[in-house]
């Protein structure tokens, strides 16, 4: 498994700590063990490109992903399909934003947000109710299960 980290910001971040979080959700979702994924953090200015240009909205967001070989969750008892899952791209500083609103650290909210952009890799939703509920319990679960194993309070 490849996991890439591309910080082209000037937020400090613990890299290993994202890479642990993209690898637990990564084998928790029964990814091929040899898939690539990369995670790049960019400033407001990118990020605003990419949110206008690919979604056709204003201002800059917390994450966009963009799927390469539209890999899905491997099931159980079947062998999971290889390629590379994509891209996601995260901006620290309105993720630091949403942290202080939220009551938490920058860092857990950028753990958060890979965790919601590997699901949007792994062709989950939330554009209806019902698929919103299932990718936000299956979020909040995958991301208090990876807190618990590293011993962090969630």
């Amino acid at each position: 498994m490849s996991i890439d980290v591309l910080n082209e910001t000037e937020h400090a971040l613990d890299e290993l700590e994202l890479i642990g979080c993209a690898r637990y959700v990564m084998d928790s979702m029964r990814v091929h063990p040899e898939a690539d994924l990369c995670i790049r953090l960019v400033d407001e200015n990118a990020m605003e490109v990419l949110h206008v240009q690919w979604m056709n909205l204003p201002g800059p967001t917390d994450v966009m992903s963009f799927p390469m070989d539209e890999l899905r969750p491997g099931r159980e008892g079947d062998e999971p399909q290889e390629g590379v899952l994509g891209d996601i791209v995260l901006c620290p500083s309105v993720a630091a934003r949403q942290a202080r609103e939220a009551g938490h650290s920058t860092e857990d909210e950028l753990l958060l947000l890979t965790t919601h952009g590997l699901l949007h890799l792994l062709g989950f939703d939330h554009a209806e109710p019902a698929e919103e509920r299932e990718m936000f319990e299956l979020q909040r679960q995958l991301l208090l299960t990876f807190l618990a194993t590293r011993g962090r309070p969630g």
